[in-house]
């Protein structure tokens, strides 16, 4: 009898190499939304989700959550949102939607694939996504805005009895204690959470900088319809108008400090200091408390890709998702082109748009491919 060979490659029980035309990493609104045109166009490609379920961010935000544009304006191509068009969506609703849609155009998506390292590889490019080798031509990069939570490294002073979490972390208010609660952050993240814990809490809301606050309708009719009929969603981040709002930040919808105080939350000005139970102000007031909720926004992360294609100001060099890597884009990010960028409802304009430009290079590389003539056509001689 003889022995069976052992394989000679220890490498070869892995999970062999897959390859495509294009890869999208995210699975959310832009992931998808990237993957309806990328399917028109007949291309071969996956969509690659860190997490166990569609629209992991929306997932990780509160119970309650409301969005502030109607439904009307939440679509992604090709499957108008369910609903009444003029009401808002809450956040189970828009996760539904995702879920719906993915299953609607067939998308492949694989869950549970994080990508952990991306880099330029002969005329493409490598993914190690868990374990296993992706190579792809070109790759769109859709995690959006809402990668890494932030929270001031100053947090760790407040005593272990302090109930305190990142508005990611926060479901309901019996996540927090009886007592006074401090939500810190001024945009519609922290306005909405104070709003809600005024009903059951002694709640004060910390305001780092000036938000200029919008009513959530006009002359009886929608924000969000005049920004669309006066085309201030559309103008670009390159445009007069375009910087002066990118400047300004994220607005207000909806809520405003007057309004705030109507519901008992008491304003305070930036938190500078914590210590023990104790939180210091920017005016040198001081108050204790038993809970905080830092709504105090994300960081993104694109330190798994090589190149690098981020600025020394940690910002993704690009021009409407175009990187400086030929082949490699980005989607979903805040202020990426326009106003409407990172927004459901608008995310698909700048799909669009990439589709285009990988539609483009895919048809330059196939005529770069195309081996040329090695002899003459027939009667070219006597032309």
């Amino acid at each position: 009898m003889f022995a069976r060979d052992e394989p000679t490659n220890p490498k070869s029980t892995s999970p062999p190499e897959s390859s495509y035309d294009v890869v999208v990493v995210g699975a959310g609104q832009a992931g998808l939304a990237m993957g309806y045109f990328l399917a028109g166009q007949g291309r071969r490609f996956v969509i690659l989700e860190l997490a166990s379920s569609l629209g992991a961010a929306w997932r990780e935000r509160w119970d309650s959550l409301t969005l502030f544009t109607p439904r009307r304006y939440d679509s992604l191509p090709g499957l108008p949102f369910p609903g009444d068009p003029e009401g808002y969506p809450g956040r189970d609703e828009v996760i539904a939607y995702l879920e719906r849609y993915a299953e609607t155009f067939e998308l492949p998506v694989e869950l549970e694939s994080p990508v952990h390292d991306l880099a330029a590889a002969d005329d493409g490019f490598r993914l190690e996504v868990d374990g296993r080798a992706v190579t792809s031509d070109q790759v769109v990069v859709a995690t959006g805005p809402f990668q890494t939570p932030f929270v001031p490294p100053f947090a760790g002073g407040l005593a272990a009895e302090v109930v305190q979490m990142h508005s990611t972390g926060y479901r309901r208010p019996d996540d927090l204690p009886e007592g006074t609660i401090l939500v810190v952050g001024g945009g519609n993240t922290g306005f909405q959470i104070a709003e809600e814990l005024a009903a059951s809490r002694r709640v004060h809301l910390a305001i780092g900088s000036r938000q200029t606050p919008f009513p959530q309708r006009v002359l009886g009719k929608d924000l969000f319809w005049w920004l669309t009929k006066l085309g201030v969603l559309r103008k670009g981040i390159d445009t007069r108008l375009g910087r002066r709002l990118e400047a300004r930040g994220s607005p207000l919808i909806g809520s405003s400090p007057r309004g705030i105080r109507r519901t008992g939350v008491e304003l305070r000005p930036r938190v500078t200091a914590v210590s023990g139970r104790t939180v210091t102000f920017a005016d040198g007031t001081e108050l204790d408390v038993d809970g905080v909720v830092w709504a105090t926004g994300y960081r993104t992360d694109h330190s798994w890709i090589e190149p690098s294609v981020a600025g020394a100001d940690g910002r993704v060099r690009q021009r409407r998702g175009v990187t400086e890597v030929p082949g490699l884009y980005v989607l979903g990010l805040e202020w990426q082109h326009t106003r409407g960028s990172a927004l459901l409802g608008w995310v698909k304009d700048d799909a669009e748009y990439i589709a285009a430009e990988i539609d483009a290079r895919s048809r330059q590389r196939a005529d770069r491919a195309e081996p040329a003539s090695a002899t003459p056509r027939e009667g070219a001689r006597d032309a």
